[in-house]
């Protein structure tokens, strides 16, 4: 529930290709929504990652992001491990609706 995706408008593969502008803006965005999703899942612990490269598992090795996940004692379970599938108790559409108002910007 809640998994951020975060990708620069750049299409570029490593940091170091992005300007200084663009870096500035995804880190800040980053840490927007590090703090979205603390509001709005009440999260007690989060995880940030970045996969570089085919070789270091980035499922879009030609435009890097980062992946936010809020995390929660206790939050894992045997169904990948026994069962070979993941369970997704929210629907893609309300962590849309929960997350939305926390990315609404005024000019």
């Amino acid at each position: 529930n809640g998994h951020i995706l975060i990708i620069p408008k750049a299409h570029r593969s490593q940091l170091d290709d992005l300007d200084p502008a663009d870096q500035q803006e995804l880190h800040q965005l980053l840490v927007h929504s590090v703090s979205a999703l603390k509001r709005a899942y009440n999260t007690e612990a989060l995880n940030i990652g970045m996969n570089l490269g085919s070789a270091a598992g980035a499922g879009i090795a030609d435009h890097l992001h980062y992946h936010v996940l809020p995390r929660w004692p206790g939050d894992t379970n045997f169904m990948p491990v026994i069962g070979g599938v993941k369970v997704i108790p929210e629907a893609l559409e309300a962590v849309f609706d929960r997350l939305r108002p926390e990315f609404e910007f005024s000019a």
